[in-house]
């Protein structure tokens, strides 16, 4: 089974998007996208200021939480759901906006709604999953902004199953899952009991209007 972290192919500066070596599939990430100063700043009032939820999801007929909460904002027919879940957008905050026209900027793909997960513990996990509904059409490009406590982003390919890779998220690092990824790849954030801290993540994507 090969499991290995994602190495970057070059070394830029903490402003460009480096792109990682995976199979099949085109990923960047940038490790210092946002300086710790600023980073804090925005977890703190996302933490705060955000109506934190959890969700339940259906699973043989009984009613499972969701081992994290969320929230979700975007435009107003940005309307999104996954394995039965239904979501209606948040309007965008003045942070929230601002946050995706710099990540705008910097990934050159446009967004139109975002998805926030609050881990609160390494307890908090996200199953393997790919984002593919039909809502985000075919190979979507999303873009995952990552503050707090330093969780492992874990993927392995659909098809060639003794393929996994994996990579650590920090405070203040973006990463962007381009052509091929959501097609090609699963990912997950698996529960870590050892680790300190809380996170919370920010998923910019683009709804594809019917």
């Amino acid at each position: 089974m090969q499991s290995l972290q994602l190495p970057l192919e070059s070394g830029h500066s903490s402003e460009v998007m480096e792109k990682l070596s995976l199979p099949d599939a085109e990923i960047f990430m940038t490790p210092e996208f946002l300086p710790t100063t600023e980073a804090d700043h925005y977890y703190h009032s996302l933490l705060s200021q955000t109506p934190w939820r959890q969700d339940q999801l259906n699973f043989g007929g009984k009613a499972v939480p969701i081992p994290r909460l969320q929230a979700w904002y975007g435009d107003k027919d940005s309307r999104y759901g996954y394995s039965g879940l239904a979501l209606s957008p948040l309007p965008w905050t003045p942070l929230l906006e601002e946050l995706k026209q710099r990540i705008e900027q910097c990934s050159g793909s446009e967004f139109n709604s975002v998805l926030l997960n609050y881990y609160r513990t390494g307890q908090d996990s996200v199953a393997w999953h790919s984002d593919d509904e039909k809502e985000l059409g075919y190979d979507p490009v999303i873009a995952s902004l990552s503050l707090g406590a330093t969780r492992r982003f874990e993927l392995k390919h659909r098809f060639r199953k003794n393929i996994k890779s994996f990579c650590d998220l920090s405070h203040g690092s973006l990463i962007v899952m381009g052509k091929g990824v959501q097609q090609n790849w699963q990912h997950q954030i698996p529960k870590q009991p050892g680790s300190e801290g809380a996170r919370i993540n920010l998923t910019f994507r683009r709804i594809i209007k019917a």
